[in-house]
């Protein structure tokens, strides 16, 4: 399988393509700017030099052409960029890992997107393709640091039993991380909304807080 990474270049989607790429999984990184996402490659290969990373670079078109592939923009890009590509998105599964959030002083707000998620917006504008939300309670600075160790779960929630089967198997493919499935994607307002939560702790404690859901026996 190729995963493609639409805004790839950004901090999510930088450390999400690492983590697949060492995990065997070949992503090709797209950006608006092909130049931008060579050089995001080129990044990451020098800081890893001991890693055979199996990293492509592409604009947004381009990664759009993968079997599966990932929108790691910004949240308010989300869907104006995958609707860009829809064409290319057709038949096939999309996972939409933006969070709807603003930093008002100190603190985190989440908002509410049209559709009521980043998720579902960008559902509709895909009519065509199978979305799942997922791989938003990882931090970036987390995903981009080989040196550390992931252990989290990744809620994962789609309208498609097959997007969900398939986000689940992908996110399991990366040491550290295990899926659960958690409903449908109207699932992704509450989910979105709660890295809020999660990024404040992080302030407060200066940590890299993730989730951990207990009492669920789960395949990791």
């Amino acid at each position: 399988m190729r995963v493609g990474v639409l805004g790839g270049t950004g901090p999510a989607g930088r450390g999400l393509s690492l983590r697949l790429a060492v995990a065997g999984v070949e992503v090709m990184i797209g950006s608006r700017s092909e130049e931008r996402a060579e050089a995001t490659c080129a990044e990451l290969r020098e800081k890893w030099p001991d890693r055979d990373l199996p990293l492509l670079a592409g604009e947004n078109a381009a990664a759009a052409s993968a079997d599966l592939v990932v929108v790691a923009t910004p949240w308010d890009g989300a869907a104006a960029t995958a609707r860009s590509v829809a064409k290319s998105l057709d038949d096939k599964i999309v996972v939409c890992m933006a969070n709807a959030l603003a930093k008002v002083g100190p603190e985190f707000d989440p908002l509410v997107p049209p559709r009521g998620s980043v998720a579902a917006h960008v559902q509709a504008a895909l009519p065509y393709s199978m979305v799942g939300a997922a791989f938003h309670h990882l931090p970036a600075r987390e995903l981009a640091d080989l040196r550390h160790d992931l252990d989290a779960d990744v809620l994962v929630c789609s309208d498609h039993p097959e997007a969900t089967s398939e986000i689940c198997s992908l996110v399991s493919r990366i040491p550290g991380l295990r899926a659960l499935d958690a409903g449908s994607l109207a699932n992704a307002f509450a989910i979105e909304a709660f890295t809020a939560v999660l990024l404040q702790l992080n302030v407060r404690y200066k940590t890299r807080a993730g989730l951990k859901i207990t009492g669920v026996d789960a395949p990791t």
